[in-house]
């Protein structure tokens, strides 16, 4: 799997380096290291007035904040294993 985390302006702004934290520590805490790649990427053109813009293989999901983070990392990245 490999997860793209927005890492232009708007996103940095609204958190992206937080979330990439928490990414490395839920991929950790869930010994999913070689399962999962994670990766940078610029505006995807997905903008969004809350969160950040993170794309999953071919899923682009937006608004990911860190008190939504672990929804968002059940439902999407979990889900798959």
């Amino acid at each position: 799997m490999i997860i793209q985390i927005c890492v232009g302006s708007s996103c940095h702004l609204r958190g992206s380096a937080k979330i990439i934290e928490l990414l490395q520590n839920a991929i950790k805490d869930n010994g999913l290291e070689n399962e999962i790649t994670l990766a940078g990427s610029f505006c995807t053109g997905q903008c969004n007035r809350v969160g950040v813009t993170l794309t999953v293989d071919d899923e682009i999901v937006t608004g990911v904040t860190p008190e939504g983070f672990n929804d968002f990392f059940k439902e999407k990245v979990l889900s798959r294993f």
